[in-house]
């Protein structure tokens, strides 16, 4: 027996398609006979025929024959539409994508392996229809492939359930890094204002001291201006005086460096800068996997 490379419950769908097919086939060509004898019966009643009445009865065949073959060929195109939008509608339960090769239809090859599987089905054989070919309609599978189908298709609904619950646990972490960001950002402005408020006490005290030798200096030039005989003494004290103004600045700008220094190197402001890095390094990293 000629087989089509099908399973055998695809080969019998096969079989009862075909069957269909034959039934049709003879249908047709049994109308077709009726047509010729229709003719015989109703036109060849005398012994002799003119040219024009021959023609005239062949031009009356033809229009009939072909208006009864293009009928079933139509016929014939609709039904294989409806068979296909069965097998496709069968696919889509599973979310398959069928695809045809329309060429393959004319290849010599295998139109007589057909030919030879209907011979010898119909022909040779003289098989009765079983119970399992004839069928209304598709009967969905229910083992086999479908089965894996359906528990794979099963299982990606399971991941994409944990994916959803993985990105939700994973939004909630980043609002709350960005919180905490925010919270370690409010801190680290408020330990700047404080470090300004040190930095704008310091320059208070450098305008008050440079006040003072202001005021020093016009007091020396008013005793200047009083005494000529003590110019020498107070030349030397505004002298001094500014020697001791250049190092009292030289000791405010070097407290100010220390007092930055002792700052930077406090706990407070080293676990600051740490949880800050820490934090970012974080936020980068969930930035990278939402993006993924």
């Amino acid at each position: 027996q000629a087989e089509l490379g099908l399973n055998e419950h695809h080969q019998n769908e096969v079989i009862s398609y075909m069957r269909f097919t034959r039934f049709k086939r003879g249908l047709c060509l049994k109308t077709v006979d009726s047509c010729f004898q229709d003719l015989k019966d109703s036109r060849l009643v005398e012994d002799t025929f003119t040219v024009d009445e021959v023609i005239d009865m062949l031009d009356g065949l033809q229009t009939v024959v072909h208006s009864e073959v293009e009928s079933e060929l139509i016929n014939t195109t609709y039904t294989n539409v409806l068979l296909l939008r069965q097998l496709f509608s069968e696919a889509e339960k599973w979310y398959l994508k069928l695809q045809t090769d329309v060429s393959e239809l004319e290849n010599r090859e295998l139109l007589e392996q057909v030919a030879e599987f209907e011979k010898s089905e119909f022909t040779s054989s003289k098989k009765k229809p079983s119970a399992d070919l004839i069928k209304p309609k598709l009967a969905p599978l229910n083992e086999g492939g479908s089965e894996l189908l359906n528990k794979k298709v099963a299982y990606l609904q399971e991941e994409n359930e944990k994916l959803k619950s993985r990105l939700k646990t994973i939004e909630t972490q980043a609002t709350a890094a960005l919180d905490e960001k925010s919270k370690l950002e409010k801190s680290l402005k408020d330990l700047q204002m404080i470090q300004g408020d040190q930095r704008t006490n310091a320059n208070q005290d450098i305008t008050e001291l440079e006040n003072k030798v202001a005021a020093l200096k016009s007091q020396f030039e008013k005793t200047l201006n009083d005494s000529t005989a003590n110019q020498k003494f107070l030349e030397e004290d505004l002298a001094t005086t500014k020697h001791d103004l250049l190092k009292v600045q030289d000791q405010l700008s070097t407290a100010e460096k220390e007092l930055e220094k002792k700052f930077q190197q406090t706990a407070a402001y080293r676990n600051m800068k740490e949880i800050l890095t820490k934090k970012n390094e974080l936020i980068r990293d969930l930035r990278k996997k939402l993006s993924k």
